[in-house]
């Protein structure tokens, strides 16, 4: 532009250094001008993208730096929210147990709670009491919120004593019929006792295969006497009052209709996505993998992650948000009294800014009612105890209240196990034996309707050979409740019924997605012998290792043996993705493959039966330092094939009981034995 500027001027030739001085001049000014629009702009634009992408915090009492307070910070790892709830209990009743102009209670995110690693053991050396929450997810894993934590704490480098000024309770959520029962909390206890720190009372282990409510409340009981010994004065003897949970309830702010609700729009090409900050993503192909002659529903789902930004590992998962299906919704609507239609906001404050709720509403407003059930709203779960006593504050029919009271009490445990948990009454059915409770929405949405979860799955693809979509392998849950409803998987029905845009464009069917990193990953050198076991669904993730595994061959990798168990019911009904397993094993990708079909012959075969028929050779590859990998059902399968190793490891490797449990517990500890279970 400066040159054309120049040539089509009237000056002469000795005016041109003139000229070209004050354009140079006038140049510079605008660029100084330009930068220092942007300059003054940017921290608002960074600042209003912090806030954009910011997690909620959960501030119950702010930082509080008086030397005569006692401080208490209550810690919590939460996967679907419970634990997060029992921190928060415990938090609400020491305000009233305790004088707070002495003592103040701290809720605590571990994710929050040190923004780097080097900054953990900075903040405990402050600490002087804590009381950790701590909920075992998957295979004796951490919670995504607590595994930085969990690594940095429990399986970082050991230290020597450190933490002799600190007293610690910890309460662990569980379930007994996985194999790591309450793994997380027993080792994050185990650690603490061990680099110095005072335990103040037993670990609690929380039971949800029981009524894990109970189980809390029985330990929170224990828990007060040894926390009064610290906290209180001489002069604060007796018994405290009584403590009733107050019920919390959202402000809620009705709009007129036309209101334009707000509509949650996932942002893609950001570089944070986790399960705060999801992307949407479009369904990209859908198929069924069972033939017609099934009666039972497997799904191939394909999400298109072009031009999002999101990437993915081998082995990784998939975090997917779905929706409740419309009958669903209405039929929660009609029991609950809300219309679809309404359009309203909820409010974590008064009017007057001062604070209601120790938590943040769950979604932005406005939003209508349709929206808010269907997108955000657990309503087929079962109901715990702290619900029921909800519903029973806002029952008008004294027999429903006291029935309520009763299920809900710990004399009503037995009628709570049989009522609620084994009929697996959801939500909904319960509303509708109670038909004179009539809850607020902003009571429902605060203390009642607990959040919709996302639905992880182990990705069935590999990046080598699909960079810009994430496949996913899904049965369809779909089974009749004790009570005779018909219960249908939120997400993998959302999957059977969703639209393709190889089938219909751009008017197809998306979701937000992220992805969770996983430890579930191939060996470093391909030559590594593998076996793999996983029947049903159990496949998907090997299914991701071996076109990572053609890939590899492709680009002119050596390959080691690889052996795949795996297992359906019928070769003509459920045998999903036959014809890819044959085409890698005739190529090698695959050396072996067996396959159990447990309803074709006159006895039932599983993979663990053919393991003992082949198990010379698995000794063969265990001894030859290679890995085992294990995917499927944690509480059927996972745990028979676990057994079965370790009668091959006795068996062939001529072990007694405890050197057998010592070598199979050798392969998990050097990652050699890896197992992706749900």
């Amino acid at each position: 532009m400066g040159s054309f500027g120049l040539e089509s001027l009237p000056v002469l030739l000795s005016d041109v250094s003139s000229l070209v001085l004050v354009l140079a001049v006038s140049a510079s000014a605008l660029i100084v001008s330009i930068v220092l629009l942007f300059w003054r702009n940017a921290p608002a634009k960074k600042e209003e993208e912090k806030k954009m992408f910011k997690k909620p915090t959960i501030e119950v009492e702010t930082e509080d730096d008086d030397p005569d307070k006692k401080k208490v910070s209550v810690f919590f790892g939460t996967q679907t929210g419970t634990a997060e709830g029992f921190a928060k209990a415990i938090v609400e009743e020491a305000k009233t147990r305790y004088d707070n102009s002495k003592v103040v209670f701290k809720l605590v995110d571990l994710d929050e709670y040190a923004p780097e690693d080097d900054m953990y053991e900075q903040k405990l050396r402050k600490e002087t009491l804590v009381i950790f929450v701590m909920a075992t997810y998957g295979d004796g894993e951490p919670t995504d919120n607590a595994a930085r934590f969990y690594k940095w704490f429990v399986e970082g480098e050991e230290k020597e004593p450190w933490l002799g000024n600190l007293s610690y309770a910890v309460f662990g959520l569980g379930n007994r019929q996985y194999e790591h029962f309450n793994k997380v909390a027993v080792e994050v206890d185990e650690a603490l006792e061990k680099q110095g720190a005072k335990r103040l009372l037993k670990c609690g282990l929380g039971d949800d295969d029981q009524c894990i409510e109970d189980d809390f409340t029985a330990w929170r009981e224990q828990l007060w006497p040894e926390l009064d010994v610290l906290l209180r004065s001489e002069d604060e003897t007796g018994s405290a009052t009584p403590y009733m949970a107050a019920i919390p309830e959202y402000r809620v702010v009705i709009h007129e209709g036309g209101t334009k609700a707000y509509e949650k729009v996932a942002r893609n090409g950001e570089s944070l996505c986790d399960i705060s900050h999801p992307i949407r993503s479009p369904v990209a192909v859908r198929r069924e993998l069972h033939t017609p002659l099934s009666d039972r529903s497997c799904t191939h789902l394909e999400f298109d992650i072009s031009y999002t930004g999101l990437t993915y590992l081998t082995g990784d998962h998939v975090g997917v948000f779905a929706e409740n299906q419309d009958d669903v919704v209405e039929e929660a609507a009609k029991v609950l009294g809300y219309s679809l239609d309404t359009i309203f906001t909820l409010h974590g404050d008064n009017e007057d800014g001062s604070p209601l709720s120790g938590v943040p509403p769950p979604f932005m407003g406005p939003i209508t009612m349709k929206a808010a059930l269907q997108q955000h709203t657990d309503l087929q779960n079962p109901p715990r105890k702290a619900v029921l006593s909800v519903l029973a504050a806002y029952a008008s029919d004294p027999e429903e209240q006291e029935r309520l009271k009763h299920l809900q009490s710990p004399q009503g445990k037995d009628e709570y196990s049989q009522y609620i948990a084994a009929s697996q009454r959801s939500l909904i059915e319960v509303l509708q034996d109670f038909p004179s409770v009539k809850l607020p929405i902003g009571v429902f949405f605060a203390a009642v309707g607990a959040r919709l979860q996302p639905r992880y799955y182990s990705i069935s693809s590999s990046p080598r050979f699909s960079p810009s979509r994430i496949h996913v392998t899904s049965a369809l849950v779909y089974v009749k409740s004790p009570t005779g409803r018909l219960h249908r998987g939120v997400c993998s029905t959302w999957m059977k019924h969703a639209t393709a845009s190889e089938e219909t464009g751009n008017d197809c069917s998306w979701s937000r997605i992220f992805v969770r990193q996983s430890t579930f990953k191939l060996p470093s050198k391909s030559t590594v012998p593998i076996v793999m076991i996983g029947p049903g669904t159990g496949l998907a993730p090997f299914r991701g290792f071996l076109q990572e595994r053609a890939a590899l061959q492709e680009s002119g990798e050596q390959l080691g043996t690889a052996i795949l168990y795996f297992g359906c019911r019928n070769r003509k009904q459920d045998y999903i993705y036959e014809e890819e397993l044959a085409r890698y094993r005739e190529t090698g990708i695959i050396t072996d493959l067996y396959v159990a079909f447990s309803r074709e012959g006159p006895t039932k075969e599983y993979v663990q039966d053919i393991m003992m028929k082949k198990a010379n050779q698995l000794w063969d590859i265990i001894s030859s330092d290679g890995y085992i990998y294990v995917c499927g059902d944690a509480k059927g399968m996972a745990k028979d094939v676990h057994r079965t190793l370790h009668t091959i490891v006795q068996e062939q490797g001529s072990l007694d009981s405890s050197k057998t449990e010592a070598f199979v517990k050798k392969l998990q500890m050097d990652g050699r034995y890896l197992r992706d279970v749900w």
